[in-house]
């Protein structure tokens, strides 16, 4: 078992306003180890950027609140630390790629003066103007671009090449930790591909642990180790990456997402299977069972009572299908 780098216990954050309080995250829990990757899996509105932004402690304030929980990262609780110190670790120890590579650079800056302001900002006295110089140059070849261009800006670049960017920012310091929110979502599928290529060979270079946001299962069972399935703010399913694509049982969730793939080998032998209906209000979540409304197992019991943790070994379901010695599969 890897050495513990995250540990996430009943993480809770609602988002307030005067008319509303949106549920975001309800109860959440996982671990990471050094060297590890997560998938967060779900679909949009799931709560996976929620969850990431907690990490990083970066909540829109004062509407965004982290309500309950804890987050040790290397035996420090996130969750208790001054905003100065939060600094200090951002960026340096965990770092974030965000959704889109065309609106997360400054496009009146010169891509090396992006990546040098990162370093100097966790290197303010360790590092001469010549050595973060060096440096910049040696994270733009490590992620595949020429330290020749380092004085381009980013409207200079394509889209995957834009990525590569974010992606040299994010890996600048070196961090323990790299979360990244669904880092192809704006490419197209070659260049998918190449950016997903290139994380997992800097993820192994570096020893790095990472935390992957997506959508996409076929992403999760190319990059992870870990997957944790989220569902109206809940983890509905959390395993090994067999545990959930060799595994008999799944949540009902998960077996839709399954469902929704659609197949390589020919589209005459597999109709894809859309989940009906919508995700919960997260403002009004019903008493019972967040998937109640739309599963096919659904019974008066999971439409009035919480289900909780089902475990065998690594992989834990939350659904009434597998407790009280039911032993219905999904």
């Amino acid at each position: 078992m890897a050495e513990s780098l995250l540990d996430v216990r009943g993480l809770t954050v609602e988002y307030r306003t005067d008319l509303e309080t949106v549920h975001a995250i309800n109860d959440i829990s996982f671990s990471l180890g050094k060297g590890e990757t997560l998938g967060l899996v779900g679909e949009t509105g799931a709560g996976k950027t929620t969850a990431a932004l907690s990490l990083m402690r970066l909540l829109p304030e004062p509407v965004g609140r982290l309500v309950a929980g804890e987050i040790r990262f290397q035996d420090q609780n996130l969750m208790a630390l001054r905003e100065a110190e939060m600094q200090a670790i951002r960026g340096e120890n965990i770092s974030m790629i965000f959704q889109d590579p065309m609106t997360s650079l400054n496009p009146v800056m010169t891509v090396g003066d992006q990546i040098r302001e990162s370093l100097a900002l966790h290197n303010p006295n360790r590092k001469s103007k010549e050595a973060i110089d060096q440096r910049v140059s040696e994270v733009l070849e490590l992620v595949g671009i020429p330290a020749s261009r380092k004085n381009d800006y980013p409207l200079q670049f394509s889209g995957g090449m834009r990525q590569r960017v974010v992606i040299a920012i994010a890996l600048a310091c070196e961090p323990d930790l790299l979360i990244a929110d669904e880092p192809t979502t704006a490419l197209d599928v070659t260049i998918q591909a190449q950016v997903l290529a290139l994380m997992r060979d800097l993820k192994n270079r570096l020893d790095t642990s990472m935390i992957m946001i997506t959508h996409d299962l076929g992403i999760v069972a190319q990059t992870c180790d870990l997957v944790a399935v989220l569902y109206a703010g809940e983890i509905v399913e959390y395993g090994t990456v067999d545990d959930i694509f060799t595994g008999q049982r799944h949540h009902p969730y998960t077996h839709g997402l399954f469902g929704s793939i659609p197949s390589v080998a020919g589209v005459r032998e597999k109709r894809l299977r859309p989940i009906e209906g919508l995700m919960p209000d997260p403002t009004e979540l019903p008493p019972g069972c967040r998937f109640a409304p739309r599963c096919t197992y659904c019974s008066d019991r999971c439409r009035s009572e919480r289900p909780t943790d089902a475990q065998s070994g690594s992989h834990r379901i939350k659904c009434h299908l597998y407790q009280g010695g039911e032993a219905h599969d999904a």
